[in-house]
């Protein structure tokens, strides 16, 4: 395993897999039990599930599904969406999954975080934060998959996240996602400065030359992505796939 985690990301709707851009138009792309399955063999370092319909429709995590989730998988796992209280969070780390994910639910309540990390530890809990660019160049925090603009700035809400315990930040360029057109490199660079622990950069990925700037450049701990594993050529054909451990293990650190 190379010391820069090489993680897929893939969205949740409904029992499938979908791929977004710019976190609209949904793509089926196929079966999540069967993508583990895949990535099971490709022995990836670990892998992100989010559930991108929990939180705007207001339910909760779809239990049943990460339980077939969790008992067909080898590798460390993270889940996202829908988690708004401590009782959604201990029944997905029951299930299996090591860390969880947090997002909206942290704007305005962090003791969700603080809960999380006295409990299970900081390395158990992650918060994700969407972050689109505005007309005039600066970024904003949204949230609820992108359909609700934060206001509070991208420095603040690091330091408190930080502060109340949580032990990674995963970080998504809406502008970028599912366009393959690069990380945004200055985001990245801006979130790492603003915070003492690891960052994940996601968003935007086409290659192992972006994970190799996101790391050099940007300062990421960790590089994730989503089209790049379940996309093939320039005609988008879906195909679950991952880099060899060889290519990786010579370009990253």
């Amino acid at each position: 395993m190379t010391r820069t985690r090489v993680i897929p990301v893939l969205l949740l709707r409904g029992q499938g897999l979908v791929k977004t851009v710019k976190f609209k138009a949904p793509k089926y792309v196929g079966d999540p039990i069967n993508a583990v399955r895949i990535f099971n063999e490709k022995e990836v370092d670990e892998l992100v599930f989010l559930d991108i319909a929990a939180t705007p429709e207001n339910r909760e995590p779809p239990f049943d599904l990460l339980r077939d989730i969790a008992s067909e998988a080898f590798m460390p796992m993270a889940y996202g969406g829908g988690l708004t209280n401590i009782e959604q969070i201990r029944r997905v780390i029951g299930l299996g999954f090591e860390k969880v994910i947090i997002n909206s639910a942290v704007y305005g309540n962090l003791e969700l975080i603080r809960q999380a990390a006295s409990i299970y530890g900081s390395q158990a809990v992650v918060c994700s934060i969407d972050v689109r660019k505005t007309w005039i160049g600066s970024y904003e925090l949204v949230s609820r998959s992108a359909r609700k603009r934060e206001p509070v700035s991208l420095r603040d809400h690091l330091g408190a996240v930080e502060k109340a315990g949580a032990g990674e930040i995963l970080v998504n360029a809406v502008d970028r996602d599912g366009t393959m057109s690069g990380y945004d490199l200055k985001l990245i660079r801006a979130v790492s400065d603003a915070v003492s622990i690891p960052v994940i950069a996601c968003g935007g990925a086409r290659n192992i030359d972006d994970f190799v700037e996101a790391v050099s450049v940007g300062s990421a701990s960790a590089v994730a992505a989503g089209s790049m594993f379940v996309f093939y050529g320039r005609h988008r054909a879906v195909l679950i796939n991952y880099p060899e451990r060889a290519q990786l293990s010579s370009r990253l650190p």
